[in-house]
């Protein structure tokens, strides 16, 4: 069941999973993405291994508030918010919930929230999970293909928007695993059905650009980390996870052949393995 809560002077839609007596997990999700997309099954299989699981949505994405009143910024006029305003939020939840610190994984321009969270809030993190994420859009720029795919505006239309999904991810996705047509377009239908705001993710996107390379201040982090990363993101190269694996000390990283910029299913008991031996430290 999605809940609203106040948090930050916004609204923060979240879901959870598992026992409210499990190891705190908060889960930040991605540039234009809805807590929808941590899938339920990784959810539940995280909450099986003793983790009181949240996901729930960014500023600007799904039933969280939307900033309509900003438009979308011009090229090279100041963001409406960045990064760390999205890692307020997440401390807003936090708040909200009732927990004074949580283990924090984030994907993609979730990892930079979830790492801005612990440079901004250490008290809050006790560990800290970067997957397919960067300190800074300028560490390891994407391929062509890969900007062209991001940039493209998605059609109006509900049919031409899953069509638009399975176009941008045969590009983005992993060409090591099976593409699952059915699975991009089911969730691509229910992100549609539950908001679609272009703007909104164009305002997200303002906000990983307008925001300072983080790559000095992880060197500061102090709380147990993995790193997670495809060896063959094309949005995000693996470049970009040698490099957040080099600024934090003492950071693991984990890296996956044939993984692009998603999370392919038959690699969820290994993210699953790996983030619970880093919560059970």
């Amino acid at each position: 069941m999605t809940t609203r809560v106040a948090a930050n002077g916004i609204d923060i839609a979240y879901e959870s999973f598992g026992s409210p007596e499990g190891r705190p997990l908060l889960l930040i999700m991605g540039l234009g993405a809805q807590l929808i997309h941590w899938d339920e099954g990784l959810c539940e299989l995280l909450a099986e291994q003793g983790h009181h699981v949240v996901r729930f949505d960014n500023r600007d994405a799904g039933l969280s508030t939307h900033f309509h009143d900003e438009g979308v910024p011009a090229l090279g006029a100041p963001s409406p918010y960045l990064l760390d305003d999205l890692a307020d939020d997440a401390a807003g939840l936090m708040d909200a919930l009732g927990w004074p610190a949580a283990h924090v994984a984030g994907a993609s321009m979730g990892g930079m929230i979830a790492q801005a969270l612990a440079i901004r809030h250490p008290e809050r993190v006790l560990t800290l999970t970067s997957i397919m994420s960067t300190p800074g859009p300028s560490v390891a720029p994407p391929t062509e293909a890969a900007l062209a795919a991001l940039m493209a505006r998605p059609p109006a239309g509900r049919e031409a928007v899953l069509a638009h999904a399975l176009r941008t991810w045969s590009v983005l996705g992993s060409p090591g695993f099976d593409l699952d047509h059915e699975r991009i377009s089911e969730l691509a239908g229910l992100a549609y059905d539950r908001c679609f705001d272009p703007e909104g993710t164009a305002r997200q996107l303002a906000a990983i650009m307008a925001s300072p390379d983080r790559t000095e201040l992880l060197a500061g982090v102090r709380v147990p980390t993995l790193v997670v990363h495809g060896e063959a993101d094309q949005l995000i190269p693996v470049a970009a996870a040698h490099a957040t694996a080099a600024a934090i000390p003492g950071a693991r990283l984990v890296t996956y052949p044939g993984m692009g910029h998603d999370l392919p299913r038959p690699l969820w008991p290994s993210f699953v393995d790996e983030i619970t031996k880093l919560t059970a430290t």
